[in-house]
């Protein structure tokens, strides 16, 4: 098996436009490598890019209302890579202009019925945290975990990179995201951390929305669980649907699965919640177009379960890890290695795998399958340029702030 180097880490400061200038100018080869991937993807679906640039342009005002710094930022990133603006907005927006039946669609290219087993599905997510207040550096099984495997086409995992962004307005953050794409897996210096499960409705595609990556970059700019539902809550509508699993230092955790008929939150049970892409709410599931067919969610749902209900508390690096390293189903495993028989424009895997210790603001990430090693070690010092408290925040100073 291939080990792989770690994810690059790059360093952006200042305003919106500096940094998003600075993103690009350090990240032009690993952008070069997300148009060339998600090109190919929406050329399987029947697009250009100038069609997808052109279908992208309605999520401009929504983005421009709900978070402007976003818009400021990728013209940066426009500006230090010399990529079309519209290109990267389409980027950050991919989830919402990949059309909804695009999976059907790359199935179609299958030479066997494998994909109708889940093949194209992605994602295992899990929060937990202690039954008592977390202590603060009082040993490495204490305090809040969030993490994540990225399930995704193995070829953007060179289009991974790390940001470790200190803001001019707003909490320092880090996040592990597709490159010319403003953020994904990540969390803050207050502490609050966020991932995401894509999922399909049948409702999905009909209406522009605050696109799910810009969500997140905007949660990452909140200091709390709660003012992060705020934000989400107050979005109008979100295209296609998605869960984002958040969780924060203070032990307040939540799954948030957006959808075109609105918000569902899912709360944990004995502090422990999970994720995978199929709706858990029974309103949202009734439209859930996910499931047909789908073995590898239920399989990796269940055996999340299976494992953080196994007397693997307290959680540590080490027992995340043994999570989302588990194989057990083959194809359909929480670390999921590439099928040979199913074509490469469908041929998904374990790109990365990212554990976060919220309560130590520690985020530790492979490039790779987690059951292969090789995690890298990242940290957010909580006690040392505090962002400007949220009453300052609501000037909205540089609009960096939901």
């Amino acid at each position: 098996m291939t080990k792989h180097p770690s994810v690059p880490r790059i360093e952006l400061a200042g305003g919106a436009r500096a940094r998003g200038r600075r993103y690009g100018e350090a990240a032009g080869q690993q952008i070069s490598v997300s148009v060339s991937c998600y090109g190919e993807m929406f050329a399987v679906c029947g697009m250009n890019w100038q069609q997808v640039a052109e279908r992208a342009r309605p999520f401009e005002a929504v983005i421009e209302r709900a978070f402007p710094a976003a818009l400021e930022e990728i013209s940066g990133i426009a500006e230090g890579s010399g990529v079309p603006f519209s290109t990267l907005l389409a980027l950050n927006a991919r989830t919402e202009l990949l059309p909804p039946d695009y999976r059907a669609r790359v199935a179609a290219l299958a030479r066997a019925a494998t994909l109708a087993g889940g093949g194209i599905n992605e994602c295992t997510s899990f929060a937990v945290a202690p039954t008592a207040a977390p202590r603060q550096g009082s040993g490495a099984g204490d305090g809040v975990w969030l993490a994540q495997n990225w399930d995704w086409l193995g070829g953007q995992r060179a289009a991974l990179v790390l940001l470790a962004v200190t803001p001019s307005q707003g909490p320092r953050y880090l996040t592990v995201t597709e490159a010319g794409m403003l953020a994904k897996i990540g969390c803050n210096q207050h502490g609050l951390g966020v991932t995401l499960n894509i999922l399909r409705s049948f409702d999905d595609g009909q209406q522009p929305g605050l696109p799910v990556h810009i969500l997140l970059r905007a949660l990452l700019s909140c200091q709390s669980v709660a003012q992060a539902l705020e934000f989400a809550r107050a979005q109008p509508r979100y295209t296609s649907s998605s869960n984002v699993l958040m969780a924060d230092a203070g032990g307040a955790i939540a799954s948030l699965e957006c959808s075109p008929r609105g918000l569902r939150e899912l709360r944990p049970v004995a502090g422990k919640l999970w994720h995978t892409n199929h709706f858990i709410d029974p309103e949202q599931a009734s439209r859930d177009a996910n499931l047909a067919g789908n073995t590898s969610t239920i399989a990796r749902y269940g055996a999340a379960g299976e494992l953080l209900g196994s007397g693997l508390a307290p959680m540590s690096l080490a027992a995340a890890t043994r999570v989302l390293s588990d194989e057990r189903a083959g194809f359909d495993s929480i670390c999921r290695f590439p099928d040979p028989a199913v074509p490469r424009a469908a041929r998904v895997e374990t790109v990365a795998s990212v554990v976060m210790n919220l309560t130590n603001r520690e985020l530790w990430v492979s490039r790779a399958q987690p059951s292969l090693g090789g995690f890298a070690h990242h940290r957010l010092a909580p006690g040392s340029g505090a962002a400007p408290s949220m009453v300052a925040a609501q000037r909205h100073d540089d609009n960096e702030h939901p």
